[in-house]
């Protein structure tokens, strides 16, 4: 009797192995990236209540197979790309000075949080998450995470050059960092920003931090 490991010459050739479909292994990098530019559109012209896979799929010219292939449901897509948005972050100011590093991340923000699509897409994630509490935990993260990476790294650049204390709260640093922009971007949704207003904001900030 011969093993798998040492097949006798006598026994027939091996029938070849069916080749897989084309796509059936590998999914296709510019389908995916059209179909979460998608949903982007998608929330920000219908909502998230009012979004549809198909509506998707027709807006990412794709078929509705495409979409199910790698997300399960409405909300698992929507899960992954805000999930998506703490990946991206912002790029990490280095300036060698806690106020313009905080100033050059504050006109980063603003523009982000200011951007038509975004202004639309926020709160209506905010008031589906106050329902949805999976939406929420993903939301959140998003946010926090998105802002976390790059303030941490503002506020530890800060510790090693002596401009603030070394036992800072994080925490407390993060807010100081992102509340009052958001408050004013997302919240009260004000359209424009008073001249001088990121520049004095970052002069706050950095005070703020320093008097921790």
């Amino acid at each position: 009797m011969t093993t798998n490991a040492d097949e006798s010459a006598d026994e027939p050739p091996a029938r070849p192995r069916r080749r897989a479909p084309a796509g059936a292994a590998v999914l296709r990098e510019d389908v995916t990236d059209a179909i979460r530019a998608a949903v982007f559109g998608e929330l920000a012209a219908v909502g998230y209540a009012r979004m549809s896979i198909e509506g998707i799929a027709r807006r990412a010219g794709v078929g509705k197979t495409a979409v199910y292939r790698r997300w399960r449901s409405k909300l698992h897509l929507v899960l992954d790309v805000v999930s998506a948005m703490a990946v991206s972050g912002f790029p990490v100011p280095d300036t060698g000075s806690l106020e313009d590093d905080l100033r050059l991340l504050y006109g980063v923000t603003s523009r982000a949080l200011r951007h038509p699509v975004a202004s639309q897409i926020i709160p209506d994630l905010q008031a589906e998450a106050a329902r949805n509490p999976d939406l929420a935990e993903a939301f959140q993260k998003a946010l926090r995470d998105g802002q976390e990476g790059v303030a941490s790294k503002i506020v530890a650049a800060a510790e090693e050059r002596g401009d603030i204390r070394p036992d800072i709260d994080p925490d407390l640093a993060l807010d100081l960092i992102s509340g009052p922009l958001y408050w004013r971007a997302v919240v009260t949704r004000s359209p424009n920003l008073p001249k001088g207003y990121l520049q004095n904001l970052a002069r706050a900030t950095a005070g703020a931090l320093r008097a921790l």
